[in-house]
């Protein structure tokens, strides 16, 4: 990286922060009671239907929608503090890289994968602040429509797009992707992708593949890197199923699918397997999960110092000791083998 890069890099990085940070502090107390409260929907699983009419009543799904919106509209902001802007661990490709670095070496992969050109057009689903959308635009010239529930999250990625001259091929839409149909006609797009997504948000993730599946040209790919259990996960070993209780609400996941369940639904929508593989070397994302980990714990620990001399709102250790909570047992678990957010699946609809 030049030197005019790593100046340019450091700038956008520390204004990032700042802006985050002036954005939490004056949260008032009901958005921060929100988010706090939106963490309940991780205690549920959409395969236990049963469980969340009882807990949230007939209009479930609509209680599940508006957590989202809360738990997103302040965690887009704390996981900016760090090197998850993008709100996402990516594989770990390469071991002596930052989290940042390997974030572009896995968006390039499925650059290529996806076979993105100029005059593609592609959708990302749940595209959150628009930094992907905004990357994968910029290194293969595809017009991205990126669809995301939280009009934070928009603003901040329409923003981010104008800032580098990316307007013209970055569009932002708000939308939902549990209701379905999306509004587009059939074969609306080239290429479709997403980023720990649909797998672990969707309602009903057959329905879910059957729609982007509609919304492909014939010949067009969809790619996503997904959370899924593994083979070594026993959900009746009561010391696996404590780490999968611990780690959907840090990860914010309430769906849980296996590889070959996924894999299973792609082909029932009609799709062509093309790749099927974790992209995390030896199939660890532990070191870069424990990089994560390590910088927000010393941030927390510096936010909680601040907090106690009354330099910083009380409600900042509220958030930053929610946002920690439970790291270690996410790297316990990918160490393990039982879990994974690295699983990386490209598919092609058949021409």
């Amino acid at each position: 990286m030049s030197l005019a890069s790593k100046v340019q890099f450091w700038s956008y990085r520390v204004s990032t922060v700042l802006k985050s940070l002036k954005t939490l502090y004056t949260l008032p107390p009901e958005k921060v009671e929100a988010f706090l409260d939106s963490y309940i929907i991780y205690d549920h699983d959409w395969s236990e239907e049963k469980e969340m009419l009882e807990k949230m009543g007939p209009d479930y799904e609509k209680v599940v929608q508006q957590k989202l919106v809360d738990y997103y509209s302040v965690l887009n902001h704390l996981c900016a503090v760090g090197q998850v802007e993008k709100m996402y661990i990516p594989p770990a490709i390469d071991l002596s890289a930052s989290i940042i670095a390997n974030q572009k070496l896995f968006e390039k992969m499925m650059c290529q994968d996806l076979g993105l050109a100029p005059g593609k057009r592609v959708l990302d689903i749940g595209c959150g602040r628009g930094r992907v959308a905004s990357h994968m635009a910029q290194i293969s010239g595809a017009n991205v429509v990126g669809m995301n529930i939280d009009p934070d999250q928009l603003a901040s990625a329409e923003r981010f797009a104008k800032g580098h001259g990316l307007t013209q091929r970055c569009q932002f839409v708000k939308g939902d992707l549990n209701k379905i149909p999306y509004s587009y006609p059939d074969a609306s797009f080239d290429n479709v992708y997403e980023i720990q997504v649909i797998f672990s948000l969707s309602k009903d993730l057959g329905k879910t593949l059957k729609e982007v599946h509609r919304l492909l040209k014939p010949g067009g790919r969809f790619a996503c890197l997904e959370w899924a259990s593994l083979d070594k996960y026993d959900p009746k070993d009561p010391h696996h199923a404590g780490l999968m209780k611990r780690i959907k609400p840090l990860i914010g996941a309430i769906g849980t699918h296996s590889v070959d369940n996924c894999i299973r639904l792609l082909k029932e929508a009609g799709f062509e397997i093309v790749k099927n593989e974790n992209a995390s070397v030896g199939g660890y994302q532990a070191p870069l999960i424990e990089n994560a980990d390590k910088f927000f714990t010393r941030v927390n620990k510096s936010i909680n110092f601040l907090v106690g001399c009354k330099l910083l709102p009380a409600h900042f250790k509220l958030l930053f000791d929610r946002l920690t909570q439970d790291g270690e047992a996410f790297i316990e678990a990918d160490r393990m083998g039982l879990v994974t957010t690295s699983h990386y699946i490209v598919a092609e609809k058949k021409k």
